[in-house]
């Protein structure tokens, strides 16, 4: 199963650790959209950032 993550806040302001997890994820700019397996390193990184990201089952 995969899982689409949108970055739909900016992530300029934010404390290191969620820019570095956003990276992570392949995440860089306002309403990029990325798409991983879903794992639980992966959930607990949208977790990280859950209130900058808008995220979709496929």
């Amino acid at each position: 199963m995969k899982v689409q993550v949108t970055l739909t806040r900016s992530l300029i302001g934010r404390k290191k650790n969620q820019i570095r997890t956003a990276n992570a994820l392949g995440l860089s700019k306002v309403n990029q959209v990325v798409v991983h397996e879903k794992n639980e390193a992966i959930l607990g990184m949208i977790n990280t950032i859950v209130h900058l990201v808008k995220v979709e089952d496929l």
